[in-house]
């Protein structure tokens, strides 16, 4: 797409109330005239910055004026708006299109954020069930040696897991074994 199709795009965008104020505007049209290429004449430079006009027509008029004279003009216009206004810049209806990507594609950053999005608390509760439910299987195995074992790995249990826990896991073991 080329620059006068993207800055007709986004003309009503930028000439919308209170989105570039008029010391922006100013700058971006000094930059204009002052940087090589010279984009803007002199004359052309104090036409659109004359204060007797409203911010709105001044800046719709940079903007046609712009898209008369060319692809390079217009290109010039957005890489001074980015560098007087790069949040502007950043938030301009073409620039969204542009960062569009493709429907079919997988966003891999979307994607991680959506796996990452938890936090560690909730892996480690995860992990402590996944953990107390594979205990509970090992210790309702009915051969008898396995109850034996599991009640010398929950003597040790109090630094894992909470004494509470571990009583009750005692109360049961201790009633497997009874059967």
């Amino acid at each position: 797409q080329s620059y006068c199709h993207r800055l007709q795009h986004d003309m009503y965008f930028l000439t919308s109330t209170s989105r570039l104020n008029e010391q922006v505007v100013d700058k971006i049209i000094l930059q204009l005239n002052r940087v090589y290429p010279q984009i803007l004449t002199n004359e052309e430079a104090e036409k659109f910055r004359n204060p007797k006009a409203s911010l709105h027509t001044r800046l719709s008029d940079l903007l046609k004026h712009l898209q008369k004279k060319g692809d390079r003009h217009c290109q010039e216009f957005y890489r001074a708006l980015q560098i007087n206004a790069e949040q502007l810049f950043n938030d301009l209806p073409s620039r969204k299109i542009l960062k569009t990507p493709d429907p079919t594609e997988i966003d891999t950053d979307k994607e991680q954020y959506m796996l990452n999005d938890r936090g560690p608390v909730f892996f480690l509760a995860c992990f402590s069930v996944a953990a107390g439910l594979a205990l509970f299987w090992y210790c309702s195995n009915s051969d008898t040696k396995v109850v034996g074992r599991a009640r010398r790995i929950l003597g040790f249990s109090p630094i894992i897991i909470g004494r509470h826990v571990r009583n009750i896991c005692m109360l049961y073991l201790e009633d497997i074994s009874r059967d």
